[in-house]
């Protein structure tokens, strides 16, 4: 019986099909460049959370206390400055507020068992009166 020459490291090397990564890895540094530039310029929402039952009193006072307030309660109804309203009524108080303090923001304040579409209804009326921002205090259940 004849021997066969054991085949070299190198000719193994060259029979596996070569990959180049390189075109890969200049697009993936092209897409984290242009993330790197866009980020910044992201204009992102902030929801302010209400904090947990333990807040000290500087944390009370960074919502400013002439703002004023709208509610949804777990039952659907809505409420604005302590009364319950409708939401024609409450298009009528907004445009009210929005004549006498064109700069404020309304803090708006769900239940977490309110209906998002109460939620949305409200924020379309806000739009609707002028107002562009919005605060949204969320309590724990």
């Amino acid at each position: 019986m004849r021997r066969r020459p054991l085949p070299s490291l190198d000719e193994d090397l060259a029979d596996e099909p070569f990959v180049n990564l390189t075109p890969l890895i200049d697009v993936v540094f092209v897409v984290l460049i242009a993330f790197l530039l866009v980020a910044p310029v992201l204009d992102l929402d902030s929801v302010l959370l209400a904090s947990s039952g333990q807040t000290s009193k500087k944390e009370k006072s960074t919502v400013p206390s002439d703002s004023f307030s709208i509610s949804i309660r777990a039952d659907n109804s809505i409420w604005f400055q302590g009364r319950q309203v409708d939401l024609q009524n409450l298009e009528t108080a907004l445009s009210l507020e929005k004549q006498r303090r064109p700069l404020e923001t309304p803090r708006l304040i769900p239940d977490a068992r309110s209906h998002f579409e109460t939620y949305q209804r409200v924020k379309n009326v806000l739009e609707a009166c002028g107002f562009e921002q919005m605060e949204i205090l969320l309590r724990p259940p």
